[in-house]
This record gives structure tokens, C-alpha cells and sequence, in this order.
């Protein structure tokens, strides 16, 4: 959709370059959401670390997160206007 509106995006794969502990709390600030929200509950990672826990802290969660990138909520889409988690695709618009 952005190279459709003539834009090229930065791709950060971070399934292959993981972020850091640091980078999910600026990521969360920037999308304005609470660890849980972030987090993918599908993957299996998700229930084997038990992270449905209530009694889990916020640093506890992006340390998940930070170790096992895959229940970090994809594609999020970070521009100088905001950031949104590019679900429905068109939620990116909200951010250009």
C-alpha cells in the first residue's frame, strides 16, 4: 500500500533483528498501548510462557516480548505523525 502511494518504507524485520526491552517501551509510548495490547495471544509462545498471567508485570511482558519477538503485534507502521499497528491496512493512513 505505501509503495502503491509512492512511498518507500524502512522494513524492520525483527522476527530476525529482535528490539530490545528499550525499543518495545518507545514502540508502546509511540502507539500509545499497554504491553498486553502488543502482544500476539495466538502464538504459541503466548500460552507455553503463561503470559495470560494477570499477576505479570509490565517489564515482565516486554522481556517476553524482547526474547520472543513473534507475539509482538505486526506490522507496525511508525511515521514523524504517530504510530498505529497497520491492521486493517488502511489504519496507515492515519499516520502519513
Amino acid at each position: 500500500m505505501l509503495r502503491e502511494m509512492g512511498i518507500e518504507p524502512e522494513i524492520i524485520k525483527y522476527i530476525e533483528s529482535p528490539p530490545d526491552a528499550a525499543t518495545i517501551e518507545k514502540l508502546l509510548a509511540q502507539l500509545e498501548m499497554e504491553p498486553r495490547e502488543l502482544i500476539r495471544k495466538k502464538e504459541k509462545e503466548y500460552k507455553e510462557l503463561g503470559l495470560a498471567k494477570k499477576s505479570l508485570s509490565r517489564k515482565e511482558l516486554i522481556a517476553a516480548m524482547a526474547l520472543h519477538p513473534r507475539l509482538i503485534e505486526r506490522p507496525i507502521v511508525v511515521s514523524e505523525k504517530g504510530a498505529v499497528i497497520g491492521r486493517p491496512t488502511e489504519k496507515i493512513l492515519e499516520v502519513l
